[in-house]
């Protein structure tokens, strides 16, 4: 029996993204709006061991939040993680930026949450496409790609509100696909992927060399295209061009009704989609082309992501006999 005095049960999750610099963390009530927000830096330079027992504490601490405020632990947890993911086992398989291999987040994280607490493991990229597919700027389309452009780009691909993780957890890898064969030379050991090209990172180094200035960046070069920069225009039409080559293999093989574009080169906005529409078109023969529209959720999408996942948990739960 609760007194007077007791805080209200609100039932919640603990969400987790976990980036290279910095974990996102919230707690996400039931209807996935976020009751309680939290930012930490990543750690990774103290070792792949500090990182983990960052992410443990930070999801103690967000525990402990929730007893406080509404009366008792967590109904589910879920942490998004990038690098290879096995989400059937809760495991991080490999991460270059973290330093991870092997990691049992499943476990580790169950038992610093109490021991009985169910948790999802999944990747960032693919949580981030969940919650935009569910409930972004993909909300109620029944087939859509999302596609991040950041440091290098990767992709989830959406079915009927879900995200299809592949047979080995490495479906999207839209980042990867071969655009320029001649191209440079991609960390996967591949020439000519679309993320050695397109991604904010390439932009920036592009735009780098044709500027002069060692410390330009892809948002730099949106502002001299935006400001008529010819050197910058042809930055960006390069990087545009190779885009709508990878997208549209990425629609033959898929065909998405909508292409949700996010991660930091889509906060140029139109200066990016206008141009991206026209040269996708332009490409297309007999392909249906998808709309394509920005992310809406930004750089929360992941946590909210991983928020989701722990609530189908907790569903499938419910649901299995």
């Amino acid at each position: 029996m609760t007194r007077d005095s007791d805080p209200p049960y609100t039932p919640y999750v603990v969400a987790l993204d976990v980036g290279g610099t910095g974990i996102k963390a919230a707690l996400i009530g039931a209807d996935h709006t976020p009751l309680l927000r939290e930012r930490r830096p990543t750690g990774r330079q103290d070792g792949p061991e500090a990182v983990v027992e960052g992410v443990l504490t930070l999801a103690a601490e967000l525990r402990k939040a929730g007893v406080e405020r509404y009366g008792a632990g967590p109904a589910a947890a879920g942490i998004a993680v990038p690098g290879l993911v096995d989400e059937a086992r809760g495991t991080a398989v490999w991460s270059a930026n973290l330093g991870w291999r092997d990691v049992p987040l499943r476990a580790l994280l169950a038992d610093r949450l109490g021991g009985t607490v169910p948790v999802a493991v999944g990747h960032d990229v693919r949580a981030g496409g969940l919650a935009e597919g569910r409930i972004g700027a993909g909300a109620g389309v029944d087939r859509f790609l999302f596609t991040a452009l950041g440091t290098g780009i990767a992709g989830a691909i959406g079915i009927d509100g879900r995200v299809e993780p592949g047979a080995h957890g490495g479906a999207g890898e839209i980042g990867h696909i071969t655009v320029r064969p001649d191209g440079p030379e991609c960390g996967c050991g591949r020439r000519g992927c679309l993320e050695t090209l397109a991604s904010a990172a390439a932009v920036g180094r592009a735009w780098a060399a044709a500027s002069g200035d060692p410390a330009a960046t892809a948002a730099g070069a949106a502002a001299a295209v935006e400001a008529g920069d010819a050197r910058a225009a042809a930055v960006w039409r390069d990087a545009v061009d190779a885009l709508a080559e990878g997208l549209l293999t990425a629609v033959t093989l898929l065909d998405p009704r909508t292409v949700i574009v996010g991660g930091g080169l889509a906060e140029a906005g139109a200066t990016l989609l206008d141009p991206l529409r026209a040269a996708l078109a332009a490409k297309a023969t007999f392909q249906r082309l998808p709309t394509i529209v920005p992310a809406a959720l930004g750089d929360a999408a992941g946590c909210l992501g991983a928020g989701l996942l722990a609530w189908d948990l907790l569903s499938a739960e419910v649901s299995s006999p």
